[in-house]
């Protein structure tokens, strides 16, 4: 009889304690959807964002590149120091439009970022196009330097360019008109230099260039390398972009905003970037941080307006590969040991 009361005072205990492991499970149950939801209205609330950024951009972009298309429609028909002007304002809008994408790829899809590129690409092509047509250049030409034993020219023969520095090989090469000073093309075995006054933030191309060694100080616009083979390019700081076109077996050293890459096998690039690179149809290209320096390098810098500090040398998208979360096996970091520090003749 006296058993009775235990067994009521224990069934009591178990309820009670029943109870509350159930309530916990409630309180547990009801705290994890509270928090699913707010991590749901973060999630939307950051795509909204998100979204009005890209409108933003997109809505931006356009305007701006219409209005650079404006002006060089405007170059059509209009006399030299009329084209020389809108050029020069086209430019430096092509500039700040470049500057604005690159500060906006961290929150543009991938599409996004590609088709702005491919934009701003084509613009940049346009007034290269513009620029030639309005203000052609003069022809660029080679002269090798007379011997001592060469007859001396003929009184009424016109006299010669005067000869310019020497280069490696022994090749020489002539001055060229102040229009010509940022091109080098067709060259084989010289070594080539360009100065910081020469260049005076103008476009860059060194085409057609085999086992060249190039130096280019102060800070070009941008700098176009196509079919280059061989070659070791050092270039200051490019203000906007560098359009790297089929390039193989050569060494590159070159800080600048953003730099696209096309159809380059086995080459090192020493690279500064204050965007991402881009490689497309490439296989065995390799990086490793910028290096090269020469005494008005910190100058050039500040002229150029690129960050010293930021530096994605490393962060590289290949439009070749999709495979998320797995490296493209087209592209490589020089490893420590291997990367070249000294770059004396």
């Amino acid at each position: 009889m006296d058993a009775m009361p235990e067994v009521s005072r224990e069934s009591g205990f178990a309820g009670e304690s029943g109870a509350v492991k159930i309530q916990e499970r409630l309180q547990k149950r009801h705290q994890a959807r509270a928090e699913d939801a707010e991590r749901k209205k973060e999630a939307k609330e950051s795509k909204s964002v998100a979204e009005e950024q890209g409108e933003y951009f997109s809505s931006s972009f356009n305007t701006e590149r219409a209005s650079i298309e404006e002006l060089l429609s405007g170059c059509s028909g209009a006399d030299r120091a009329a084209t020389a002007r809108l050029l020069e304002e086209a430019t430096a809008k092509t500039q700040q439009l470049q500057k604005f994408l690159n500060d906006s790829t961290l929150f543009l899809t991938q599409y996004e970022l590609r088709k702005a590129q491919a934009a701003l690409q084509k613009l940049q092509s346009s007034l290269a196009e513009a620029r030639e047509e309005a203000l052609p250049r003069k022809k660029f030409a080679f002269r090798a330097r007379a011997k001592a034993t060469d007859k001396a020219p003929a009184e009424d023969a016109p006299a010669p360019d005067a000869a310019a520095p020497a280069v490696s090989g022994g090749a020489q090469v002539d001055g060229a008109a102040e229009s010509e000073q940022c091109r080098f093309s067709n060259m084989d075995g010289v070594c080539l230099t360009k100065t910081a006054e020469e260049i005076q933030k103008r476009d860059v191309l060194l085409t057609h260039l085999t086992n060249c060694k190039v130096r280019l100080f102060g800070s070009p616009s941008t700098l176009h390398l196509k079919h280059i083979d061989n070659c070791e390019i050092l270039c200051g700081p490019v203000s906007s972009s560098v359009f790297i076109d089929h390039c193989r077996n050569s060494t590159l050293a070159i800080p600048c905003q953003q730099l696209r890459t096309h159809h380059t096998t086995d080459t090192k690039v020493y690279l500064h970037v204050t965007s991402r690179a881009i490689i497309e149809d490439c296989h065995g290209v390799s990086f490793a941080p910028f290096s090269w320096s020469y005494p008005t390098l910190d100058k050039d810098f500040s002229l150029s307006g690129l960050d010293q500090a930021r530096n994605n040398w490393s962060e590289v998208d290949d439009f070749n590969w999709l495979a998320a979360g797995t490296h493209s096996p087209n592209w490589s970091v020089i490893p420590e040991a291997d990367r070249r520090t000294n770059w004396e003749p």
